[in-house]
Order: structure tokens, then C-alpha cells, then sequence
């Protein structure tokens, strides 16, 4: 079978391609150009000596229109975005197919560490599951992907790069939002936009202290101090007014999360369902809740409340292993 794997020179799709090899498949990489010269000649001499052919494509003016540019404008909002929700179906999903398609590939495949069977995406080993990055995939995205490390864990993957003698085996994990390679997404916004200035904080109603930038800030940070021997944290934060409200520990719960553009891998619900939800990309916070369709909305019933759900973060609704889909927080 032709496959196109999602290939950026490290560990994990350089792994997932010899799994693929191995398989019996042919295997077109495609790399997806941001991050300029170096970067760029490193995974094609990963792909040479692993027999990869493998297209560069710039996209960098894709990622601007579809990922960078709705990020700025979120955290400038008061919201906090997941880039990589907002890239997955929009940019990189979109790319593979595209490039699948040109070269009559019947499937795609990227290094997350998730499973996708018979149109429906599952989630991966508990240690390194991705599933969660991947809740706004279409269905056809779904169907056509194929993920090489879903049975896996990490260490297994690098044992497994060791055993292939890649010389990316011990190449360390990126951390990092792919587009701000130091980490710092304070120090680009300011770079790229006109920010708002400082502003007050609000306890119960009250001023108490200055912050200085809406957009250095999100729903469930901890304020920095003490506030009659108890410590604040980040509960709302409210673009209009440039202010911010804080809140005791206790006070960050929810138990009802509404999420708008919810998009389904399933079919569409026809009354409320009973599964499970993820407000962050965290393995130990996932409470029973019943989800009820309203429109493109998504009414989410949590049977034990949770943790400061931030608007612009991603809902995501599971059936036991299963992804039914996700939708960005309002409320």
C-alpha cells in the first residue's frame, strides 16, 4: 500500500517509518517546511539514510493564515488556544491528503501516539496518548490516517531507534510550539501585534494589584503571593474590560462546560450522550459527563466538576477508548 507519513526527522516519524517499511507499505515522506535551513537538511539526511523519499513543502504562509494569526488574536482575546488543534485538520492533515492524493496514496500517517481503526480514532498508551490533539480531524481524515506508534510507548519507540540504528534515537523531544521555537509566546505576540496594557485584577469584585497584559495570562495559573494566607488563582479573564478576576482554589471548579464548534468523528448525537471529557491535555482529569448537542454547541454535564476550564482550550468527549469528537470552551 502507498502511504504518506507526516516526516519531520525525529524519533517518532522516523521510527514510524521503518515500522511502515518493515510492514511491507511504500513510503513517501513529506516534510512540512517552517523552521528553515538546518532543520530542514537534518531530515532529509535522516530520510536518505533511512530510503525515504521525501517532499519538502513550505508552508509557512498556510500556518500563518490558519494557526498563527487565530493564536495571536485568541490570546489577545483572553482566551488560550491549542495551536496544534487548530494545525492538525486545518494544515497538516489537509497536506498529507493533498499530497496522498497527487501521488494516488490511499492512506496517511503521522508519528502521534494514537490509534485509528475502521474510521474511528482511539486513544493510545496512557503514558504518551496524542488523541486529545487530534478531536478536530474530519471523518475522512480519520479514515485515511494510519498511526505506527499507537501500541507503543516513548521508551519503546527510542529501543525501537536504537534497534534500527537511527542516529535520531536519542534526539530529545520538542516541547516547544513548533512556530516559537524559544517557548516564549509572550515575547511573539509582542513581537507580531499591538498588546493591551495593564489592568486590574479582581478578587470578589474588588481591585487587588495590577497585571500587566491580559495576554500573559490564563484561566487556572496561580497569581504570584499570598492573599490572607491563601493562595489566588486565574479565573476569568475579560478582554473588554482589560481585567482579570482571581479566585481560591475551591471557586476554579465547573460543572457544566459549553463547547462551540464542535466537531464530531462519529455521527451526530440525536439527544444527550453519556461519555467522558477532557477539558486539557492531561491524562488524570477525565470525569463521566453527559454531552448535549444543541446546534454546533455542546452542553457538557460533568458528574464531578473540573478544573478551571479555560475558553479557547478544546472539550473533548470520549466513549471509552474512543474520540467522539471535541469542541473550543465558551464557558
Amino acid at each position: 500500500m502507498k502511504i504518506v507519513l507526516g516526516f519531520s526527522g525525529g524519533v517518532d516519524s522516523s521510527v514510524s517509518a521503518m515500522l511502515l517499511k518493515q510492514a511491507g507499505h511504500e513510503v513517501f515522506g513529506l516534510y512540512l517546511d517552517i523552521s528553515g535551513e538546518e532543520a530542514r537538511e537534518s531530515a532529509a539526511a535522516t530520510a536518505r539514510l533511512i530510503g525515504l523519499p521525501l517532499k519538502v513543502l513550505d508552508i509557512r504562509d498556510e500556518l500563518e493564515e490558519k494557526v498563527c494569526r487565530p493564536f495571536t488574536e485568541a490570546y489577545l482575546g483572553g482566551k488560550t488556544p491549542n495551536p496544534c488543534i487548530l494545525c492538525n485538520p486545518a494544515v497538516k492533515f489537509k497536506e498529507l491528503v493533498s499530497y496522498a492524493d497527487s501521488i494516488g496514496a490511499e492512506k496517511v500517517a503521522t508519528g502521534h501516539y494514537t490509534v485509528s481503526e475502521n474510521g474511528m480514532l482511539f486513544k493510545g498508551r496512557p503514558a504518551n496518548d496524542q488523541s486529545y490533539m487530534l478531536c478536530r480531524l474530519t471523518r475522512e481524515q480519520v479514515a485515511r490516517a494510519v498511526f505506527p506508534l499507537g501500541a507503543f510507548e516513548k521508551q519503546q519507540v527510542r529501543a525501537m531507534a536504537e534497534y534500527f540504528r537511527l542516529p535520531v534515537a536519542h534526539k530529545p523531544d520538542s516541547m516547544e510550539i513548533c512556530f516559537i521555537p524559544d517557548n516564549d509566546h509572550i515575547g511573539w505576540i509582542r513581537g507580531r501585534a499591538e498588546v493591551p496594557g495593564d489592568g486590574d485584577f479582581l478578587f470578589h469584585g474588588a481591585p487587588l494589584g495590577r497585571h500587566e497584559g491580559i495576554y500573559r495570562y490564563t484561566v487556572g495559573q496561580r497569581r504570584p503571593g499570598l492573599y490572607d494566607g491563601r493562595k489566588l488563582y486565574i479565573s476569568r479573564i475579560d478582554a473588554k474590560t482589560n481585567s482579570i478576576e482571581l479566585a481560591l482554589w475551591e471557586e476554579l471548579f465547573r460543572s457544566v462546560v459549553t463547547a462551540s464548534e464542535f466537531n464530531w468523528i462519529c455521527d451526530i448525537p440525536s439527544g444527550p450522550v453519556r461519555a467522558q471529557v477532557r477539558v486539557r491535555h492531561t491524562k488524570w482529569e477525565m470525569p463521566f459527563c453527559t454531552a448535549v448537542p444543541e446546534g454546533d454547541t455542546v452542553r457538557i454535564i460533568c458528574d464531578t466538576p473540573v478544573r478551571a476550564p479555560a475558553p479557547g482550550q478544546s472539550a473533548v468527549l470520549y466513549d471509552g477508548e474512543r474520540v467522539l469528537g471535541g469542541g473550543f470552551i465558551i464557558g
